[in-house]
């Protein structure tokens, strides 16, 4: 149940396994814990199991009990990386596990065992597993501990010997820190012989100066979106599928110092009194993060990954996400500068449709993209990216998507592509749609197309215009032109399964028409003719062979 690690000068470290709580500390041969020394009275301190650890109790004696340097009452839950001193003994604990989830048995009264080699058992936030979801991630982690240990002891080093990391390139502080690590580790004889200690040093370098755990699973080319909920629940998803990941943090600590890692060179912070932020890493992948107190449980960490290679028009039609009719088509609605919006659920790939949409642009026009998170991967010759910004933390120097849209205009785009409309800011992308930056993109959060112009409405009216309804659908139904509906299937499979054209509108409806449709299991042609073929001069002949619009 408990594992102490007992030094004293003179001394070789010796372990204690302890089965059993509450124990005693002390002079006293029938303690759990003896310690042979004229410094130690006979019942020199307790330890009692809590909720998320143990709890150090000291019992009154003359010379007190020591924890980091300060003398202590009662102290818990009791952190690996804590130094507690009773005379002249140094003890760590090592691993605690709650009760509740060790294998039941039945050890005999003030059972204590010293075996050179014992079963490591994994901490929890300081030192206890909080209850785990049905398939999270096991506990069994005999790393974990002095994962957490080691890298308390690496940044002692750096303190010590000091160290300027700051002017350190990533690579020379992964070297200097493998380095230090390789001599910690090399000098303490505690470790169980049965730990591997390359991996050992491996997985604290990656918490230190990396993603920690997560580093292998961004590795991973099948791994779509990675979820931490706690610092030992990781989840993954795989083909559409979420499963658990076998990999934890050694600590609550180490998710946010992993969080901070991320957000630090964007500008952005994450405390307290600012506990949500969403960011964005080297390679674009998507991140949204929140501590403690909004996340209850722990840190909470979700990364959202994109290709390292754009979707071509012919993986959409392999992974049955379209048909080449469908993309021939949308590629034709590109090329005739045509405003499209693409409407799905969380997680539809409504991003992923976008990427290969503005992929059909011709390489000769300037686009301007505008994303609260920069994560579009655009190909493009002529391409100005724009990010919004947030508030520091006096408030102030905030640069919202409003802003970049209306900048926007004025730095002569032929197209503006808005990563996503949320709320004012789709007024001011139907204004440009609608005085000559035609061919613009966007996305939405919507069930259906129908949904999507609804959505769209409301967001207009959150720009705080007071503009009449009839005026925001006159707006709505000559800016845009084309919408596409992207969905989320229960087996994680992701495809388009409506386009509509908006035809106009009729007293307060705007009026809507479906080209193609998902049905059944098959994409099929609704047998409308899109209208804006014979407003542009489309024969339609050329309708009736979109496909050939793939290249």
């Amino acid at each position: 149940m408990l594992m102490l690690v007992i030094e004293a000068d003179g001394q070789a470290p010796r372990r204690v396994s302890i089965e059993q709580l509450p124990c005693r500390i002390g002079r006293r041969r029938d303690n759990a814990v003896v310690l042979d020394s004229w410094r130690v009275a006979r019942v020199h301190a307790e330890i009692h199991a809590m909720e998320h650890g143990v709890r150090l109790v000291d019992a009154g004696a003359l010379t007190g009990t020591w924890v980091n340097g300060e003398r202590i009452v009662e102290f818990g839950p009791v952190d690996p990386a804590d130094e507690i001193v009773i005379g002249g003994f140094r003890l760590r604990v090592i691993a605690a596990v709650p009760a509740a989830l060790l294998t039941p048995q039945a050890p005999e009264a003030d059972a204590v065992s010293s075996t050179e080699e014992p079963c490591m058992s994994p901490l929890a936030g300081h030192a206890s597993e909080p209850p785990r979801a049905e398939g999270a991630a096991p506990v069994d982690d005999p790393g974990r501990a002095w994962r957490v240990l080691l890298h308390h002891r690496l940044l002692q080093t750096i303190d010590l010997r000091r160290k300027d990391v700051r002017r350190l390139s990533a690579g020379q502080l992964r070297a200097e820190a493998r380095a230090l690590l390789e001599e910690l580790i090399a000098n303490e004889p505690a470790v169980p012989p049965t730990l591997d200690r390359a991996r050992l040093i491996d997985e604290t370098l990656d918490e230190v100066v990396g993603l920690g755990p997560l580093e292998r699973l961004m590795a991973d080319p099948l791994v779509s979106e990675i979820m931490v909920n706690s610092a030992t629940e990781i989840f993954v998803e795989r083909g559409g599928r979420l499963q658990p990941a076998r990999c934890s943090f050694s600590s609550e600590a180490a998710v946010h110092a992993v969080i901070e890692r991320i957000v630090a060179p964007l500008g952005r912070r994450i405390d307290e009194s600012s506990p949500m932020v969403d960011a964005r890493l080297p390679d674009g992948s998507r991140v949204n993060a929140v501590i403690p107190p909004l996340a209850v449980k722990g840190c909470a960490l979700t990364i959202r990954r994109f290709g390292r290679q754009a979707l071509r028009p012919e993986d959409l039609i392999r992974l049955g996400s379209a048909d080449a009719r469908m993309l021939g088509f949308l590629r034709q609605c590109i090329r005739a500068r045509r405003n499209l919006v693409i409407a799905g659920g969380t997680g539809s790939g409504k991003t992923t449709l976008l990427n290969l949409l503005a992929g059909f642009i011709d390489p000769g026009e300037r686009l301007v993209t505008i994303e609260d998170a920069a994560e579009l991967s655009l190909d493009h010759p002529n391409l100005v990216r724009l990010e919004a910004r947030p508030a520091n933390a006096e408030g102030r120097g905030q640069v919202a998507i409003r802003d970049l849209v209306r900048n926007a205009l004025r730095m002569r785009p032929d197209r503006i592509i808005v990563g996503e409309c949320r709320g004012g800011e789709a007024l001011d992308m139907l204004q440009a749609m609608n005085t000559g930056h035609e061919g613009s993109l966007t996305t939405v959060h919507a069930n259906s197309a129908r949904d999507a112009i609804a959505r769209l409405e409301t967001m207009v009216l959150m720009a705080g215009m007071d503009l009449p309804l009839p005026a925001v659908r006159e707006q709505i139904a000559s800016g845009i032109q084309i919408v596409v509906q992207q969905a989320r299937a229960v087996d994680g499979s992701r495809r388009i399964v409506e386009i509509s054209e908006i035809t106009g509108s009729e007293g307060p409806r705007l009026l809507m028409q479906p080209i193609f449709r998902y049905r059944q299991g098959r994409f099929e042609d609704c047998g409308n003719m899109p209208q804006f073929y014979e407003r542009i001069g489309l024969p339609p002949a050329s309708f009736h062979a979109v496909e050939r619009e793939l290249p």
